[in-house]
C-alpha cells in the first residue's frame, strides 16, 4: 500500500492521481472501459480543512463541491441506482425485520456511540447491502465510514473498495470532510485527521484525457505511463511508445 501524506484536500487529490498515472498499468474494466490502474493508497490529511481544499487543476471546483456536499449530507432529488445519502442516513433498502421495513440511520448512531463512548471503534458505518448490491450495474464504491475519538478531536477514516481517483476522489474528500465535521459538531469536538484509504485506485485515461492535461503539466508536474503519453500527444513524451 502506498501511503501519501499530504498538508490539504487539494494536495492529496494531486499527488494521488500523479502516483496512479506514473506508476499503474493498463487494465480493462469489466465494462471495457481502458483504465490505468495501481496498487492500494492511503491519503493522510492532518486538517483536512485547510485551504486549498480543491485542487485547480481538477474541473470540479467550488460551486460543484458545495453540492456534492450538501446531496451526501442532506440528500437530493435526483434518482439514482443508490446515493450514498441513503446508504448512510436511511440503510436497509428492500430488507424487513420482524415485519417491518429495515431503516438505519447509521451517522445518529455513530453520534450516539461516541457520547456514549469516547474511546470506542464501534462508530462505523457501511454501504454495501448485498441483497441490493450484487444485481446493480452501478454499486456503491465508498464501503465503510468509521470515526473515532482521539485527544478531543474526531477523526474519520474511510475505504473505498474502487475510487476513480481523478474525476471522483476530490469531491469523494470534500463531501465526507464535511459529514466529519457535522459528526464533530454533534458531539462536542473538534475535527481531526481524515484517512481516504483506495483499494483500487484508478484513472479512465481515454474518457478522462482531457482530464489529465491540467494535472500533468505536459510533463512538469508528472511523467505518466507511455499508453497515457502517447494518446495525448501534448508534448515529447508523446513517442515514448
Amino acid at each position: 500500500m502506498k501511503i501519501i501524506r499530504a498538508p490539504t484536500l487539494a494536495r492529496a487529490h494531486e499527488l494521488a492521481v500523479k502516483a496512479v498515472l506514473e506508476k499503474g498499468w493498463v487494465l480493462n474494466t469489466e465494462d471495457e472501459e481502458a483504465t490505468i490502474e495501481y496498487e492500494e493508497i492511503a491519503l493522510d490529511i492532518e486538517n483536512p480543512f485547510s485551504e486549498p481544499m480543491a485542487s485547480p487543476c481538477s474541473r470540479f471546483q467550488q460551486r460543484f463541491l458545495e453540492q456534492y456536499a450538501d446531496n451526501l449530507l442532506n440528500g437530493s432529488e435526483a434518482a439514482f441506482e443508490y446515493d450514498y445519502h441513503r446508504r448512510l442516513f436511511d440503510w436497509g433498502e428492500t430488507l424487513t425485520q420482524d415485519g417491518a421495513d429495515v431503516h438505519v440511520d447509521q451517522i445518529a448512531y455513530i453520534v450516539r456511540k461516541l457520547k456514549e463512548s469516547p474511546a470506542t471503534r464501534r462508530g462505523v458505518a457501511v454501504t454495501w447491502n448485498p441483497a441490493v448490491d450484487e444485481s446493480l450495474d452501478d454499486c456503491p464504491c465508498l464501503q465503510l465510514v468509521q470515526c473515532i475519538l482521539r485527544d478531543g478531536k474526531l477523526q474519520m477514516k474511510v475505504v473505498f473498495r474502487s475510487n476513480d481517483m481523478l474525476s471522483a476522489a476530490g469531491a469523494n474528500m470534500y463531501a465526507l470532510v464535511h459529514l466529519q465535521k457535522r459528526i464533530a459538531d454533534e458531539i462536542g469536538a473538534a475535527y481531526g485527521r481524515y484517512t481516504h484509504i483506495a483499494l483500487v485506485p484508478h484513472v479512465y485515461y481515454k474518457r478522462d484525457l482531457n482530464d489529465i492535461v491540467p494535472f500533468c503539466k505536459k510533463g512538469a508536474a508528472m511523467q505518466p505511463v507511455p499508453e497515457v503519453c502517447s494518446l495525448c500527444g501534448e508534448c515529447s513524451r508523446a513517442s515514448l511508445r
